[in-house]
Order: C-alpha cells, then structure tokens, then sequence
C-alpha cells in the first residue's frame, strides 16, 4: 500500500505554516486541497514540497521556482528521485548536484566546481533534499539525444545541452551535430551552429546535409564563395538536391557567372518537374463494382 499523508501530517514533517504550505503548493503546480484531513499527499509528494519549501526560504520566487521543478521532471531519469540530488539555492541561482555533476535545472546547464563552490559560499545559502545520495546513472549518447528531441519545443536551451552531452559521449553521432546546429541556428547563433556544421561534416564528411547546413549559415554570413563551396560539395554528394541547386543558381546569378547560374538553374529545375511527376495522382479510374 503506497502511503500517504493528511495535510496536517505534511505541516508537521515540514515544520510548515499553512500559509507557507499553499505557497509551495502553488510553487510545486498542485491544485488546493479540498480538506485538512484527507490523505491527499504521496511521499514523492513530500520530497517535491521539500523542494519548493527550501527554494522559496533561499529566496527564489514562486514563478522560478515552478520553471526549476518541471525542469528537474523532465532532466532527471524516471527511476530517479528528487531524494537522489542535492540542491543549493542563494537567491540568484538555483544549482543541483548529484555524483554526475553540478548544472543549474532551469538553464540545463553543467556547471564546473568552482561556480558551485561560488553559490555554496555566498552566506545565503539553502542546502535541502536527503544527503548520501545514490549515484545518477550516467546516460549514453542515444538517451541524451532522445532526451534532447523531447525537450527541442518545450525548453530549447535543456535541449542544446542535452544535445552537447550526446556529442560528447559519441563525437560520431552526427544527427545531434546538426540538431545542436539548427537550434543554433535558429536562435541567430550563426559562430556557434558553424561549428556543430563543421563538426558534423567532420563525423560525416560523406553526409550531404552537413555541407548543406553549413552553406546556409555562410550565405547569411554573407560569405558567398564558402557557401558555393559547400552546396557543391552536397549535391556531389546527392545529385538530386534540388534545394541546393537552387541557391547555386541564385548565388552564382548573384556573383555574374551565368554560365554556373544556368546550369544549376536547369538542374533545379528538372528536378522539380521530376518531383511533380512521381507526386502527380493517378488518372486511372478504380473498376467499377460488379
């Protein structure tokens, strides 16, 4: 039987206030309880009340606080308790640290021991959560990189790190080299999503859309001689790229060789024609029923 606590037991454990209690319940996303005397509460939710209690004391508003929970559901593995990590708190920074390292749960970012060290001696300090801790499981680069796709839309900073973990553990993997890039990318970030783009090429270098990638980020450097070199060297590694037939065109039209602009043009175009052809439905009628 999984037990479970009335709310004046959680007053009593906590040494909370109820006032404090429906702060770090509001902290912790939970719905108000309806009555004192019900068991309402699991233990796990102890743990995350725990959690908020010593986060709010340390300073940490109630909005941030909320963000650092749901970060920490969604970076933690599922066997992995909230009693498994410690937390330090000053106010400004929130840092959780358990026997794989020390990040901070609303950025996704590792952290080195002297940044611990820096929070830890700032006097306000909040040290929470059960100390002799188990050791967290370290993840292999899959688990980081599907990790990483599931935190792409929701949180895309956890997401880059995660994406920088899988690398690390596999220099190889390169769908996380060109994730890590598009999100980059994406994010105007253009130093930084070259060099995943060069990194992927480097895991890669028979990979058309390393090359392909990189050649964006160039055209928008407005380095058009690097981006002619790499759309090239993507379609010599897939012909039929029509995208990257089209921007030769356009950057070859642009630099006056309309020998280049031409031949690509034509290329992109015959490939498009090709595409409608194949995606074309059928003009065949089904047979009639007898």
């Amino acid at each position: 039987m999984i037990p479970s606590y009335t709310t004046d037991d959680v007053l009593r454990i906590l040494h909370l206030s109820e006032q404090t209690l429906r702060a770090c319940c509001r902290a912790a996303s939970y719905p108000s309880r309806q009555t004192r005397r019900q068991p309402h509460f699991t233990f796990q939710d102890l743990l995350i009340l725990r959690t908020a209690k010593g986060l709010l004391e340390a300073g940490i508003s109630v909005g941030r606080v909320r963000k650092v929970l749901a970060s920490l559901k969604r970076q933690l593995p599922d066997d992995q308790a909230l009693s498994h990590v410690k937390i330090y708190a000053d106010g400004r920074r929130v840092v959780v640290w358990d026997a794989a390292g020390q990040w901070q749960p609303d950025s996704g970012q590792f952290l080195l021991n002297f940044d611990v060290d820096e929070v830890k001696g700032s006097g306000k300090v909040r040290t929470f959560v059960r100390r002799g801790v188990a050791p967290r499981t370290r993840l292999t680069a899959q688990q980081w990189y599907e990790r990483a796709l599931d935190l792409e839309n929701d949180s895309p900073e956890e997401a880059c790190h995660a994406y920088e973990e899988a690398v690390k553990a596999d220099p190889q993997l390169i769908e996380a080299h060109l994730n890590l890039g598009l999100l980059h990318h994406h994010g105007d970030r253009l130093d930084q999503a070259e060099t995943c783009y060069r990194r992927a090429i480097e895991s890669a270098p028979d990979e058309p859309r390393g090359y392909f990638n990189l050649a964006g980020v160039l055209k928008q450097k407005d380095d058009r001689q690097g981006a002619i070199a790499a759309y090239t060297a993507a379609v010599q590694r897939q012909p039929d790229l029509m995208e990257a037939h089209e921007q030769l065109a356009l950057l070859y039209d642009a630099e006056g060789n309309t020998t280049m602009a031409f031949r690509h043009g034509s290329a992109s175009y015959q490939l498009k024609r090709s595409r409608a052809r194949r995606a074309r439905p059928s003009r065949l009628s089904p047979p009639r029923p007898r």
